[in-house]
């Protein structure tokens, strides 16, 4: 199934958010995009996002 289409705007959008340290699943909410789809234009536009998941220790 075909999601929404994506644009210049929205990858701006995902920069931002990138830089404003958010997390990638809040990214995602903000965006009402899923999780994978942020983090693969993320991967795309060369930007990272961190994880809301906790680590083990």
């Amino acid at each position: 199934m075909a999601g929404k289409s994506w644009s210049f705007a929205d990858d701006r959008r995902v920069i931002e958010l990138a830089k404003a340290s958010k997390s990638l699943e809040e990214a995602a909410r903000i965006r009402k995009r899923t999780p994978e789809r942020i983090r693969k234009v993320a991967m795309r536009l060369g930007v990272s996002f961190k994880s809301e998941r906790k680590t083990k220790r």
